[in-house]
C-alpha cells in the first residue's frame, strides 16, 4: 500500500492463498486413523459476489468448467446462495484428493480472472466425531481452522477445536490468531 492509498483509504486487498489447500488431502491420513473423522465427500466454496457483467461472464465460465471437470471425474457440482447474499459453489465427491482439487480449481479460475478478492473460505466436512466437523479454509490467511457446531446452532464446541488444533497443526497450516477462527454457522453444506 503506498501513500497515496493512505491518504485516500483505499486499500488493495490481498489475493487468495490457494496451494496450501492440498495440505488437507495429506492430513486425511491422521483425521482418520488417529482421529476417526472420516470425510462426508462435501466441501464448498463461498465468495462474495459482485454485481458486474465482467464477474458474470467469469462465473458462468467458471460454473462451465467446473461441470466440465466434475463430469471427468464423477463430481457433483451445484450453486447455493446463502441468506447473507454469499455464493456458495457445493462439491460432492467420495474422494478427498478429487474434492480438493475442486475447489482448488473454483479459487484459481476467480484468482485467474481478476476476482480472488472475493474469494472467502472453503469448508470441508467430516464424520465420526459427536458432532460434525468443518474443517474451514480462509483464502486470505492460507490457513486452516476447526469449526465443530453445536446442535443448538449458535455455539460451537471451542474445547473440541483446540484439541483438534492440537493434533493437526504440524501437518495443517492451522490459523494461529485465534479471534480469526470464523464460524461458518448455517453452511448450506
Amino acid at each position: 500500500m503506498g501513500l497515496r492509498d493512505s491518504l485516500f483509504g483505499k486499500k488493495k486487498l490481498a489475493e487468495p492463498k490457494t496451494d496450501r489447500l492440498f495440505a488437507l488431502a495429506t492430513a486425511t491420513v491422521t483425521l482418520e486413523t488417529e482421529l476417526g473423522l472420516t470425510s462426508t465427500g462435501k466441501a464448498a466454496v463461498t465468495f462474495k459476489p459482485l454485481s458486474s457483467g465482467d464477474f458474470d461472464r467469469v462465473d458462468n465460465d467458471m460454473e462451465e468448467l467446473l461441470k466440465a471437470a466434475a463430469a471427468s471425474a464423477g463430481t457433483a457440482v451445484e450453486r447455493k446462495t446463502d441468506t447473507y447474499g454469499f455464493e456458495w459453489v457445493v462439491v460432492r465427491d467420495p474422494d478427498i484428493e478429487d474434492l480438493v482439487t475442486s475447489v482448488h480449481l473454483v479459487a484459481s479460475e476467480l484468482t485467474a480472472k481478476g476476482f480472488g478478492a472475493q474469494l472467502l473460505a472453503a469448508a470441508f466436512t467430516f464424520d465420526g466425531g459427536e458432532h460434525p466437523t468443518y474443517w474451514i479454509y480462509g483464502f486470505k490467511q492460507g490457513a486452516f481452522w476447526p469449526f465443530i457446531p453445536l446442535p443448538d446452532g449458535k455455539n460451537r464446541d471451542n474445547a473440541k477445536e483446540l484439541e483438534l488444533k492440537a493434533k493437526l497443526e504440524t501437518e495443517l497450516p492451522v490459523e494461529k490468531d485465534l479471534t480469526r477462527w470464523l464460524g461458518l454457522f448455517d453452511a448450506p453444506i
